[in-house]
């Protein structure tokens, strides 16, 4: 199969013609010292996209400084280790765009921060010690500071890539989703939590295996009488777990059945007395 370069974006990206068909082809070195009609050596193509309908990619690639997406291509090599998992071939894309950019505001001093990090922290533990690696690795790198916020963005984009048809967006929206819950515990009972209580990191887990739980309303966590006897023994934290509940559904139309009330209404009880 011959692969004829038709325009190089860069030492490690270069537009071909494969069997009539234009792609963007990406691996490393894949365009070193290649000229527009050089064969392309395909044992050196470690991603494929069809360039048709792709004209933003192109333009992406193009944009990215080389050694940005370099160190992304490390990062992720270092990530797939560690989580021993293959990431989907649109996180060298979609992290790139994102550490590029992250690069160019922090060297003009602009910090963004991350308000979903202590979630994160909890969720997605692993993609998150990827991300405190990835800030070390820029810093030994490019000399540049990375806060710790941008650990949990990038553990973020790891964490979505891991899944098949993985959406960034949903990522986001259910951590964003549980952070709320957490606020409304937090106001609700007028406490302050500590965040890195054991009894903390639970009530996250399980707000996440709540929101989750296939089949919600077939599954019967508990028996009636449990149920009573939590409502009772525990009032104060079965009212704060039916704000919440009242909160997902108005917020986010997501209904949680009453035994599920019943077992975050344990969570918060514990929290309380921790």
């Amino acid at each position: 199969m011959t692969m004829k370069a038709t325009k190089i974006l860069n030492n490690n990206a270069v537009i071909i013609n494969d069997q009539g068909q234009e792609k963007i082809a990406i691996g490393g070195g894949v365009a070193f010292n290649k000229n527009k009609n050089d064969i392309i050596n395909p044992a050196k193509i470690e991603k494929l996209f069809v360039l048709e309908g792709n004209e933003k990619l192109e333009r992406l690639l193009l944009r990215i400084p080389e050694e940005h997406f370099i160190l992304c291509e490390e990062i992720i090599a270092y990530a797939e280790e560690q989580l021993q998992t293959k990431m989907s071939s649109h996180i060298l894309l979609g992290l790139s765009d994102h550490l590029s950019f992250a690069i160019e505001r922090e060297e003009q001093g602009i910090h963004l921060k991350n308000k979903l990090i202590q979630e994160i922290k909890i969720l997605y533990r692993d993609e998150f010690k990827v991300g405190l690696w990835a800030i070390r690795h820029i810093k030994d790198k490019l000399g540049l500071e990375m806060p710790i916020d941008e650990a949990a963005f990038i553990a973020l984009h790891l964490h979505t890539m891991k899944l098949e048809g993985g959406d960034l967006r949903e990522t986001i929206r259910e951590t964003t989703i549980i952070r709320n819950m957490v606020e409304v515990i937090k106001t609700t009972l007028d406490i302050s939590i500590k965040e890195d209580d054991l009894a903390y990191e639970r009530l996250i887990m399980h707000l996440r295996f709540a929101l989750n739980r296939p089949n919600r309303y077939d599954v019967h966590v508990m028996d009636n009488e449990m149920l009573t006897m939590i409502q009772h023994k525990f009032k104060t934290a079965f009212n704060c777990a039916k704000r919440v509940s009242k909160h997902l559904c108005d917020a986010h139309g997501i209904q949680l059945p009453e035994e599920e009330v019943g077992y975050i209404s344990l969570h918060i009880e514990r929290l309380r007395n921790y």
